[in-house]
Protein backbone atom coordinates (compact mmCIF):
# COMPACT_ATOMS: atom_id res chain seq x y z
CA UNK A 1 0.00 0.00 0.00
CA UNK A 2 1.46 3.81 -0.78
CA UNK A 3 1.90 5.75 2.46
CA UNK A 4 0.17 8.55 -0.23
CA UNK A 5 -1.11 8.28 -3.74
CA UNK A 6 -3.40 10.74 -5.77
CA UNK A 7 -5.20 10.40 -9.13
CA UNK A 8 -5.49 13.84 -10.86
CA UNK A 9 -5.86 15.85 -8.10
CA UNK A 10 -6.77 19.05 -9.30
CA UNK A 11 -7.91 22.60 -7.15
CA UNK A 12 -9.06 25.65 -8.47
CA UNK A 13 -9.58 29.22 -6.49
CA UNK A 14 -12.22 30.72 -8.30
CA UNK A 15 -10.97 30.69 -12.04
CA UNK A 16 -6.90 30.61 -10.76
CA UNK A 17 -5.40 27.11 -10.70
CA UNK A 18 -3.49 25.92 -7.81
CA UNK A 19 -3.01 22.22 -8.81
CA UNK A 20 -4.38 19.97 -12.03
CA UNK A 21 -4.26 16.25 -12.47
CA UNK A 22 -1.62 15.72 -9.90
CA UNK A 23 -0.92 11.74 -9.55
CA UNK A 24 1.62 10.64 -7.10
CA UNK A 25 2.11 7.66 -5.88
CA UNK A 26 4.30 7.67 -2.57
CA UNK A 27 5.47 4.37 -1.06
CA UNK A 28 5.63 3.34 2.56
CA UNK A 29 8.61 4.20 4.01
CA UNK A 30 9.85 6.23 1.57
CA UNK A 31 11.54 9.77 1.59
CA UNK A 32 9.96 11.87 -1.14
CA UNK A 33 11.12 15.18 -1.89
CA UNK A 34 9.06 17.71 -3.65
CA UNK A 35 10.16 20.76 -5.41
CA UNK A 36 9.65 23.74 -7.47
CA UNK A 37 9.50 27.46 -7.55
CA UNK A 38 7.50 29.41 -5.00
CA UNK A 39 3.72 29.47 -6.57
CA UNK A 40 4.05 25.95 -8.20
CA UNK A 41 1.90 24.50 -6.24
CA UNK A 42 3.44 22.54 -3.51
CA UNK A 43 1.75 23.88 -0.81
CA UNK A 44 -2.01 23.76 -2.23
CA UNK A 45 -1.18 20.27 -2.94
CA UNK A 46 -0.28 19.64 0.99
CA UNK A 47 -3.07 21.73 2.22
CA UNK A 48 -5.26 19.88 -0.01
CA UNK A 49 -3.75 16.20 0.97
CA UNK A 50 -4.71 17.80 4.57
CA UNK A 51 -8.04 18.37 4.03
CA UNK A 52 -7.39 22.05 5.16
CA UNK A 53 -8.86 22.89 1.17
CA UNK A 54 -10.95 20.90 -0.55
CA UNK A 55 -10.05 19.13 -4.36
CA UNK A 56 -12.19 20.69 -6.88
CA UNK A 57 -11.14 17.27 -8.65
CA UNK A 58 -9.59 14.07 -8.60
CA UNK A 59 -9.14 11.99 -5.78
CA UNK A 60 -6.58 11.25 -3.09
CA UNK A 61 -5.82 8.31 -0.57
CA UNK A 62 -3.15 8.50 2.65
CA UNK A 63 -2.74 4.76 4.29
CA UNK A 64 -5.77 3.41 1.71
CA UNK A 65 -8.12 5.82 3.29
CA UNK A 66 -9.82 8.94 1.35
CA UNK A 67 -8.66 12.11 1.92
CA UNK A 68 -12.59 13.44 2.43
CA UNK A 69 -14.08 10.82 3.80
CA UNK A 70 -12.06 10.07 6.55
CA UNK A 71 -9.86 13.38 7.44
CA UNK A 72 -10.20 13.08 11.07
CA UNK A 73 -8.80 9.46 11.18
CA UNK A 74 -5.82 10.27 9.09
CA UNK A 75 -5.21 13.22 10.84
CA UNK A 76 -4.02 10.91 13.80
CA UNK A 77 -1.23 9.85 11.75
CA UNK A 78 -0.05 12.70 10.16
CA UNK A 79 2.41 15.24 11.74
CA UNK A 80 2.50 18.76 9.62
CA UNK A 81 5.46 21.63 9.43
CA UNK A 82 4.03 24.57 7.27
CA UNK A 83 6.41 26.61 5.96
CA UNK A 84 5.20 29.54 8.59
CA UNK A 85 4.56 28.85 11.91
CA UNK A 86 2.09 31.26 13.99
CA UNK A 87 1.65 30.68 17.84
CA UNK A 88 -0.25 31.76 20.62
CA UNK A 89 2.73 34.61 22.03
CA UNK A 90 1.91 34.99 25.64
CA UNK A 91 2.60 30.97 26.14
CA UNK A 92 5.38 28.96 27.65
CA UNK A 93 6.81 26.69 25.02
CA UNK A 94 6.17 23.68 27.32
CA UNK A 95 2.56 24.54 27.86
CA UNK A 96 1.86 24.59 23.96
CA UNK A 97 3.26 21.30 23.38
CA UNK A 98 1.79 19.78 26.05
CA UNK A 99 -1.74 21.22 25.04
CA UNK A 100 -0.80 20.23 21.12
CA UNK A 101 -0.13 16.18 22.36
CA UNK A 102 -3.73 16.75 24.13
CA UNK A 103 -5.17 16.00 21.21
CA UNK A 104 -3.84 12.40 20.42
CA UNK A 105 -4.66 9.24 21.74
CA UNK A 106 -1.39 8.57 23.77
CA UNK A 107 0.08 8.46 26.71
CA UNK A 108 0.76 11.69 28.70
CA UNK A 109 3.79 10.37 30.06
CA UNK A 110 4.89 8.94 27.02
CA UNK A 111 4.12 12.57 25.29
CA UNK A 112 6.27 14.69 27.94
CA UNK A 113 9.00 12.38 27.81
CA UNK A 114 9.34 12.64 23.74
CA UNK A 115 8.81 16.43 23.96
CA UNK A 116 11.12 16.66 26.55
CA UNK A 117 14.20 14.49 23.97
CA UNK A 118 12.92 16.38 21.36
CA UNK A 119 13.78 19.43 22.93
CA UNK A 120 17.25 18.41 24.39
CA UNK A 121 18.21 17.21 20.66
CA UNK A 122 17.17 20.30 18.80
CA UNK A 123 18.16 22.93 21.58
CA UNK A 124 15.17 24.36 22.55
CA UNK A 125 14.55 26.33 25.63
CA UNK A 126 10.84 24.86 26.97
CA UNK A 127 10.49 27.48 29.47
CA UNK A 128 10.55 30.37 27.22
CA UNK A 129 7.87 32.18 26.08
CA UNK A 130 6.83 32.05 22.43
CA UNK A 131 7.15 35.58 21.71
CA UNK A 132 10.54 35.45 23.45
CA UNK A 133 11.55 32.99 20.67
CA UNK A 134 13.62 33.84 17.40
CA UNK A 135 12.26 32.99 14.36
CA UNK A 136 14.37 29.76 14.09
CA UNK A 137 13.10 28.31 17.67
CA UNK A 138 9.84 28.97 16.80
CA UNK A 139 10.32 26.69 13.76
CA UNK A 140 11.96 23.87 16.37
CA UNK A 141 8.86 24.22 18.36
CA UNK A 142 7.12 23.77 14.85
CA UNK A 143 9.53 20.56 14.33
CA UNK A 144 8.45 19.28 17.73
CA UNK A 145 4.75 19.48 17.51
CA UNK A 146 4.81 18.24 14.07
CA UNK A 147 6.75 14.86 16.34
CA UNK A 148 5.56 14.60 19.33
CA UNK A 149 2.94 12.10 18.66
CA UNK A 150 4.78 9.76 16.35
CA UNK A 151 3.37 9.95 13.52
CA UNK A 152 3.30 7.48 10.50
CA UNK A 153 3.67 10.27 7.86
CA UNK A 154 5.64 13.28 8.21
CA UNK A 155 4.50 16.47 5.96
CA UNK A 156 6.98 19.24 5.74
CA UNK A 157 6.48 22.42 3.46
CA UNK A 158 9.86 24.57 3.36
CA UNK A 159 11.00 23.46 6.45
CA UNK A 160 14.29 24.60 6.89
CA UNK A 161 13.47 28.32 7.16
CA UNK A 162 15.06 29.89 10.09
CA UNK A 163 17.21 27.34 11.10
CA UNK A 164 21.34 27.82 10.61
CA UNK A 165 23.38 25.09 8.56
CA UNK A 166 24.07 22.99 12.31
CA UNK A 167 20.64 22.93 13.17
CA UNK A 168 19.73 21.92 9.33
CA UNK A 169 21.87 18.97 9.29
CA UNK A 170 20.65 18.05 13.30
CA UNK A 171 17.20 18.11 11.97
CA UNK A 172 18.42 16.36 8.56
CA UNK A 173 19.81 13.68 11.04
CA UNK A 174 16.49 13.58 12.91
CA UNK A 175 14.26 13.08 9.73
CA UNK A 176 16.68 9.74 8.89
CA UNK A 177 16.09 8.32 12.42
CA UNK A 178 12.75 8.51 12.14
CA UNK A 179 12.53 7.01 8.37
CA UNK A 180 14.57 4.28 9.53
CA UNK A 181 11.46 3.23 12.25
CA UNK A 182 9.35 2.89 9.26
CA UNK A 183 7.95 6.42 8.74
CA UNK A 184 7.23 7.90 5.57
CA UNK A 185 8.45 11.60 4.95
CA UNK A 186 6.92 14.15 2.05
CA UNK A 187 9.47 17.27 2.04
CA UNK A 188 8.83 20.09 0.25
CA UNK A 189 10.96 22.70 -0.47
CA UNK A 190 12.34 25.03 -3.58
CA UNK A 191 15.85 24.46 -2.57
CA UNK A 192 17.15 21.44 -4.38
CA UNK A 193 20.58 21.01 -2.41
CA UNK A 194 18.16 20.12 0.41
CA UNK A 195 16.15 17.64 -1.14
CA UNK A 196 19.13 15.71 -2.88
CA UNK A 197 20.49 15.18 0.52
CA UNK A 198 17.73 13.46 1.86
CA UNK A 199 15.26 11.76 -0.49
CA UNK A 200 15.04 8.73 -2.44
CA UNK A 201 12.72 10.17 -4.98
CA UNK A 202 11.77 13.82 -6.24
CA UNK A 203 8.62 15.09 -7.95
CA UNK A 204 8.89 18.47 -9.53
CA UNK A 205 5.77 20.52 -10.30
CA UNK A 206 5.24 23.76 -12.44
CA UNK A 207 2.69 25.62 -12.52
CA UNK A 208 0.14 23.19 -10.71
CA UNK A 209 1.58 20.55 -12.96
CA UNK A 210 3.92 17.74 -11.81
CA UNK A 211 6.54 17.42 -14.91
CA UNK A 212 8.41 15.02 -13.64
CA UNK A 213 9.19 12.07 -11.52
CA UNK A 214 13.24 10.94 -10.78
CA UNK A 215 15.12 9.80 -8.24
CA UNK A 216 17.43 11.55 -6.70
CA UNK A 217 20.53 9.99 -8.56
CA UNK A 218 19.33 10.40 -12.10
CA UNK A 219 18.33 13.61 -11.50
CA UNK A 220 21.78 14.46 -9.83
CA UNK A 221 23.49 13.20 -12.81
CA UNK A 222 21.37 14.83 -15.10
CA UNK A 223 21.19 18.40 -13.72
CA UNK A 224 23.23 21.32 -14.62
CA UNK A 225 25.88 23.27 -12.48
CA UNK A 226 26.53 26.67 -13.07
CA UNK A 227 30.04 27.73 -13.71
CA UNK A 228 31.83 31.05 -13.42
CA UNK A 229 35.35 31.64 -14.07
CA UNK A 230 37.85 34.09 -14.27
CA UNK A 231 41.21 33.69 -15.93
CA UNK A 232 44.23 36.40 -16.18
CA UNK A 233 44.19 36.42 -19.60
CA UNK A 234 41.29 37.22 -22.45
CA UNK A 235 39.49 33.46 -22.71
CA UNK A 236 39.07 31.51 -26.19
CA UNK A 237 35.31 30.94 -26.31
CA UNK A 238 35.48 28.37 -28.47
CA UNK A 239 36.78 25.05 -26.44
CA UNK A 240 33.45 25.83 -24.58
CA UNK A 241 31.16 26.71 -27.04
CA UNK A 242 32.48 22.94 -28.83
CA UNK A 243 31.77 21.23 -25.70
CA UNK A 244 28.37 18.98 -25.30
CA UNK A 245 27.00 19.80 -22.77
CA UNK A 246 27.30 23.59 -22.40
CA UNK A 247 24.29 26.05 -22.38
CA UNK A 248 24.15 29.10 -21.71
CA UNK A 249 27.40 30.61 -22.30
CA UNK A 250 28.55 34.25 -21.73
CA UNK A 251 31.69 35.70 -21.93
CA UNK A 252 33.43 38.73 -21.34
CA UNK A 253 36.66 40.02 -21.74
CA UNK A 254 38.33 37.37 -19.09
CA UNK A 255 35.41 36.30 -17.69
CA UNK A 256 32.67 33.36 -18.46
CA UNK A 257 29.50 31.86 -17.31
CA UNK A 258 27.82 28.83 -18.37
CA UNK A 259 25.55 25.73 -17.45
CA UNK A 260 26.89 22.40 -17.83
CA UNK A 261 25.57 19.42 -17.98
CA UNK A 262 28.00 16.34 -18.30
CA UNK A 263 30.73 14.79 -17.20
CA UNK A 264 32.92 16.48 -14.81
CA UNK A 265 36.02 15.34 -16.24
CA UNK A 266 35.50 17.21 -20.02
CA UNK A 267 34.77 20.39 -18.45
CA UNK A 268 37.60 20.42 -15.78
CA UNK A 269 40.26 19.28 -18.72
CA UNK A 270 39.60 22.73 -20.32
CA UNK A 271 39.58 24.41 -17.11
CA UNK A 272 42.92 22.45 -16.39
CA UNK A 273 44.32 24.34 -19.27
CA UNK A 274 43.32 28.33 -18.31
CA UNK A 275 45.76 30.71 -16.09
CA UNK A 276 42.50 31.11 -13.66
CA UNK A 277 42.26 34.38 -11.45
CA UNK A 278 39.14 33.19 -9.75
CA UNK A 279 36.12 30.21 -10.56
CA UNK A 280 32.70 29.58 -8.70
CA UNK A 281 30.97 26.51 -9.35
CA UNK A 282 27.32 26.08 -7.91
CA UNK A 283 23.92 24.44 -8.66
CA UNK A 284 21.50 27.01 -10.32
CA UNK A 285 18.54 27.74 -9.15
CA UNK A 286 15.22 25.76 -9.97
CA UNK A 287 13.93 28.07 -13.04
CA UNK A 288 17.55 27.50 -14.61
CA UNK A 289 16.99 23.78 -14.87
CA UNK A 290 13.18 24.01 -15.62
CA UNK A 291 14.19 26.97 -18.32
CA UNK A 292 17.16 24.04 -19.71
CA UNK A 293 17.02 20.34 -17.80
CA UNK A 294 13.13 20.76 -18.94
CA UNK A 295 13.37 22.44 -22.32
CA UNK A 296 13.14 19.14 -24.35
CA UNK A 297 9.90 18.27 -22.65
CA UNK A 298 8.20 21.55 -23.00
Amino acid sequence: MNAIETTKLTKYYGKSLGIQDVDLAIKEGEIFGFIGPNGAGKSTTIRTLLGLIHPTGGSATIFGKDITKYGPAIKEEIGYLPSEVFYYDDMRVIDLLRYSGSFYKKNPGVIAKRIKELAAYLDLDLKKKIDDLSYGNKKKVGIIQGLLHEPKLIILDEPTGGLDPLMQQRFFDLLRQENKKGVTILFSSHILSEVQKLCDRVAIIKEGKIIRIETISSLVENAHKRFKLETVEKIDAKPFADLKGVSDLVITGNLVSFLYRGRINDVTKIIAGLDLANMLVEEPDLEEIFLHYYQKDE
